[in-house]
């Protein structure tokens, strides 16, 4: 009798710790959207080659003195007039950036070793240098051959290589998406057609191409499943694609001139010392995702 009644007890319990909360089950995924009708995910990829339209050229101007006054004004009285000329471009065409850079140069002496050491003191200031940095940017192409030219004449100290780069116009990157959405169209279609297909209706344009990648169109991609819990667990969404990576600049190197009759003092016509500059091309892409219904 005592046996009877521990099966009875051991009965009855069963269904109240099947109810138990924390064991959930394992609900069934949603089906992809996709999967109502057949669709066909297309991804258009164009690229071209667009010539550099802008241009980076700078130059460093140095005026010393004892007085630190005069040594600005000389230096100033470089970059204005070196100024005017550029201005005479058009502030469209050609935009210019002046820093200036006061730097004491002190008294010099030699060790017993043979070293040259300075007395790196107020009062062991012997002369000013100014250096005046003309960081000029060019926007119409044409002109950079004069407007380098422009710089050599005014009788820099150094300067830097030309560097070429492209900004694509708005109507430029427009084309190029029209191109990507035809060139996805024309992939749909033949296609299609080696499937023994039919191309329907457009469902979605994205013109980052992102819609048409795998763990966006399958359901589940990239998920998992708790161990012993048997928890169903979606990780959080992925973090947004980075932005797609500049197309790095082609520089084409144009060598320091030392202009001798330049440092003698002479007023050269920058037209006399104009160089060849051509600018490079550069590669442009372009990619949408175009998703067709499938007849």
């Amino acid at each position: 009798m005592r046996t009877l009644a521990t099966l009875a007890l051991a009965l009855v319990a069963a269904p109240a710790l099947a109810q138990t909360p924390g064991v959930a089950a394992r609900p069934f995924e949603p089906a992809p959207w996709w999967m109502e009708r057949p669709i066909l995910a297309s991804t258009g990829h164009v690229w071209t080659e667009v010539p550099a339209n802008r241009a980076q050229v700078t130059a460093t101007y140095d005026a010393i003195d004892r007085d630190a006054a005069a040594a600005q004004r000389a230096a100033a009285d470089k970059v204005r007039t070196l100024g005017q000329a550029l201005a005479g471009y058009g502030a469209d065409k050609v935009r210019v950036e002046t820093t200036f850079r006061i730097q004491p140069l002190y008294d010099q002496y030699r060790d017993r070793q043979g070293d040259v050491n300075e007395n790196q003191r107020a009062d062991k200031i012997e002369r000013y240098q100014v250096v005046a940095n003309v960081a000029v940017e060019i926007r119409d192409i044409r002109l950079t051959e004069r407007v380098y030219a422009t710089l050599m004449a005014a009788k820099p100290s150094s300067t830097q290589p030309v560097r070429f780069r492209l900004q694509p116009e708005n109507e430029t990157l427009t084309q190029m998406f029209r191109l990507a959405v035809e060139d996805a169209k024309r992939r749909g279609e033949l296609a299609t057609a080696a499937a023994g297909a039919r191309l329907g209706t457009v469902k979605l344009i994205d013109p980052t191409g992102r819609a048409c990648e795998t763990d966006v169109l399958v359901t589940g991609a990239g998920r998992s499943y708790g161990g012993d819990t048997g928890a169903y667990q979606v990780p959080p969404p992925a973090p947004p694609p980075p932005p797609p990576l500049p197309v790095p600049p082609v520089e084409r190197r144009v060598e320091d001139v030392t202009v001798t009759a330049a440092r003698a003092g002479q007023q050269l016509d920058p037209e006399a010392i104009r160089l060849p500059l051509n600018p490079p091309l550069q590669r442009l892409e372009q990619k949408a995702c175009v998703i067709f219904s499938l007849g």
